[in-house]
């Protein structure tokens, strides 16, 4: 039997077991089994030399955005529109085969948007290339979910089924559980909060079933057991994702205004052009790019170009801007001038540990290099003892 046929076997269970007090130790093991099989569904197949048939291409620009969804749902247009990179659009589906990448150039920063290939129903399991088109979507900043306006909420709910089950999480945050595995000492279970949906009962069960016999678990919220496993396999990418509801030309008003009040979502029309710059705004808002101007010290701030720092990549404090210009330069800074909305007055002296906000002008101020030598008539720097009785003497000066 292959992983496939055993992951529905298990679905089957899970579906005709009643949910109760009794049952749900059974339903929580059940989960882990699905869970560990389609982790060794993502697995290249062994005696592999790791080279795949991928489309990924190189990281450029400050972001990366990747447009999924389903065949002819409008993904090639909505590129072309935004980026100006011609995408082949026709009224057949399947019509891009391969990963289309083009730069939308926003506030001042450039970011990257892919055009992948549509997917369909079964893409976990490999069915039109689906696992090459969800393994670039993991190394996105942002998921633009692109749906057809006038088809039923079924897409969006197969859409999210196949990408949370490769292990992408959609609008989520990381569940507030420490794991820890040890050498010795068995199982230790705590918590900070009351749990209701987990006690140390069933998470002694789910780490059997990953042959896990030393461990240190604490909870520090009411969490789930789809969390607890989330946080044992450890290949979880939560990322942030926007609803584009593209087509909304061909249905009614009341319907445009219902999808756009959906939380994450967003209604366009490629074909009349429409609400395109608030699909920007909303992916900018999304995405929390921060802005940073440089100050060259008695000169006007430079507003050309902005180092772009995000909370996603590396963080928005003074030392990641620093480390984004060199390396070397941390250690080397003494204290820095802030302007801009993050500053109680302008200017603020900051040290490193400051967050920096969108549009701040930054001049960093630079220790002082020691000079070498001495001054006047006696050597203050030298290998001797630092008394008077000590210091060297120089020759007199010659008249």
């Amino acid at each position: 039997m292959g992983i496939i046929e055993k992951i529905k076997e298990i679905e089957a269970e899970m579906a005709r077991t009643q949910k109760n007090k009794a049952t749900e130790y059974h339903l929580g093991q059940l989960k882990a089994k699905i869970a560990k099989l389609r982790t060794q569904l993502l697995e290249p197949p062994k005696g592999s030399s790791g080279a795949g048939d991928g489309f990924e291409v190189t990281k450029y620009g400050h972001g990366r955005v990747a447009l999924i969804g389903f065949p002819s749902v409008g993904k090639s247009t909505l590129l072309t529109l935004l980026t100006g990179t011609h995408s082949e659009a026709a009224s057949y589906e399947f019509t891009t085969l391969t990963c289309i990448p083009g730069i939308i150039h926003y506030n001042d920063t450039k970011i990257q948007l892919l055009d992948l290939p549509g997917i369909i129903e079964g893409a976990s399991e490999g069915k039109g290339r689906g696992r090459q088109v969800i393994a670039v979507s993991k190394s996105s900043d942002i998921i633009l979910m692109v749906l057809d306006a006038s088809k039923s909420e079924g897409h969006r709910q197969i859409l999210t089924r196949e990408l949370e089950a490769v292990g992408l999480r959609l609008n989520k945050r990381p569940p507030q559980i420490y794991f820890k595995k040890k050498k010795t000492g068995g199982i230790s279970f705590n918590s900070t909060c009351a749990l209701t949906h987990v006690d140390e009962k069933l998470c002694y069960q789910i780490l059997h079933e990953y042959k896990i016999h030393n461990a240190e678990v604490l909870f520090r919220e009411d969490a789930t057991v789809d969390d607890l496993i989330d946080v044992i396999e450890g290949n979880r990418k939560y990322i942030k994702c926007v609803y584009v509801y593209n087509k909304i030309d061909v249905i009614g008003i009341d319907d445009v205004d219902k999808l756009s009040r959906q939380p994450n979502s967003i209604v366009i029309s490629c074909n009349l052009k429409l609400n395109l710059d608030r699909l920007l705004a909303k992916m900018w808002d999304e995405m929390g790019l921060v802005r940073i101007y440089t100050k060259p010290q008695g000169q006007q701030p430079d507003f050309t170009e902005p180092v772009v720092l995000s909370a996603d990549r590396g963080g928005c404090t003074v030392e990641d801007f620093c480390d984004h210009i060199h390396r070397s330069l941390v250690k080397d800074v003494k204290y820095v001038l802030v302007w801009g909305t993050s500053a109680r007055h302008y200017p603020q002296h900051c040290g490193l540990s400051h967050i920096l906000h969108d549009e701040d002008v930054v001049q960093i101020v630079k220790k002082k290099e020691k000079e070498d030598g001495g001054r006047g008539r006696f050597k203050s720097h030298s290998t001797a003892p630092a008394r008077i009785s000590d210091r060297e003497k120089k020759a007199p000066l010659k008249t």
